[in-house]
């Protein structure tokens, strides 16, 4: 047995909660062996961006944290930055329904990458992420600041496709990054590049050699970040496939990595 969380689109984004962040997703929390739920984040869009004019906090780095998160309350935490960084975060605004839990056609393998700080190093203006965002691991009280999944796939829902590698090493050379997101009251403190220098390193590990990311075409700040991260342009969302689907048009960015680990 799972459970699908599911966040229905609203009339109009928050205009006061930019991201690096998808404007849609869902969740799965699936049943695992002896050591209790798993929960795996099922990307269905691309990274979009813009930045908040708000101050940004500043942070001391020598406490954040950057890793996967297998850890359910980590995991949750993780959906609640996501939900908080494009919408009004409202109990009533998103809803959890079972279902019963399957592989993820097309989708080899999926990892959450968070940045986390203790809650004891984050100011009093920052409050209300603390309140959705916060999760114990081994006694400790700590905050999820930023987030994104890493997925060996051949491509992402809805999204242009990567065209390397070719032949049967796209099976398990190919992955993409969603779901990238920052706490709004933490930009500026090189976050999102902190998570996207991890997830290389995990693509690296798992033998992936070419990692991909969506961003729209107007959103300077996320391609700024992609960019310093070492991602260069390789396609472009049609015009059409843009206006049905209702979004801003997307630009497809690519980075090769070494391989350190043959599969």
């Amino acid at each position: 047995m799972a459970l699908l969380f599911s966040l229905p689109p609203p009339s109009s984004p928050s205009s006061s909660s930019p991201s690096f962040s998808s404007h849609y997703f869902s969740i799965s929390l699936s049943s695992g062996h002896q050591s209790g739920r798993r929960i795996r984040f099922l990307p269905v869009a691309a990274t979009t961006t813009t930045h908040n004019r708000q101050h940004s906090i500043p942070l001391d780095k020598s406490w954040l944290a950057v890793a996967e998160a297998s850890e359910e309350d980590q995991l949750w935490a993780a959906a609640c930055l996501r939900v908080r960084s494009f919408y009004d975060f409202q109990d009533s605004s998103y809803g959890i329904h079972e279902r019963i839990a399957g592989k993820r056609k097309g989708f080899k393998r999926v990892s959450c990458i968070n940045a986390t700080l203790p809650l004891s190093q984050l100011s009093s203006s920052a409050n209300d992420l603390c309140a959705a965002c916060k999760f114990t691991s081994n006694g400790e009280d700590r905050v999820v600041v930023g987030t994104l999944d890493l997925n060996q796939c051949l491509w992402l829902p809805e999204e242009i496709a990567g065209t390397k590698p070719e032949g049967i090493e796209a099976g398990f050379g190919r992955a993409y990054l969603s779901n990238v997101c920052v706490a709004r009251e933490l930009h500026r403190n090189g976050l999102g590049y902190d998570i996207v220098t991890k997830s290389k390193i995990v693509a690296e590990e798992w033998g992936i050699t070419d990692l991909y990311v969506h961003v729209a075409v107007g959103n300077e700040p996320a391609k700024n970040l992609y960019m310093k991260s070492g991602f260069i342009h390789e396609n472009n969302e049609p015009a059409w496939q843009a206006r049905f689907l209702d979004r801003p048009r997307r630009i497809l960015l690519w980075i090769g990595l070494p391989c350190t680990n043959e599969l």
